[in-house]
């Protein structure tokens, strides 16, 4: 069953780009919006987190959660997603690039 999904990405290469416009829209630059079912949504998000560079890039798509979405995220940023008893939230980190190991939860963060 195909489901909406959004991408947002930021200083991508040129070809990542044009190869999510052959399957969503791109409404203003860097914003991907379409509708596609979740194994062309996992392949196009293998080609972009696979190829981001130095660029970073955000996938949101519908899942069975407590918020009705999942969040995926590649490249080097400021905001990070953690999960905090099921729920996934936003944190910033305090430098450019976070030295906070993946693994690490909000319930080890707030502690």
């Amino acid at each position: 069953m195909a489901s909406m999904v959004v991408i947002s990405t930021t200083a991508i290469p040129d070809h990542v780009g044009g190869a999510l416009s052959r399957w969503l829209i791109e409404p203003t630059p860097g914003l991907y919006v379409g509708t596609v079912s979740a194994r062309v949504r996992d392949e196009l998000w293998s080609a972009v987190s696979a190829s981001v560079g130095d660029g970073v890039a955000v996938l949101i798509h519908p899942a069975d959660t407590e918020q009705g979405f999942a969040m995926r995220t590649a490249g080097q940023r400021r905001r990070h997603v953690i999960d905090f008893d099921g729920l996934q939230l936003i944190r910033f980190a305090a430098n450019a690039v976070d030295t906070t190991p993946a693994s690490e939860t909000a319930s080890e963060i707030v502690n």
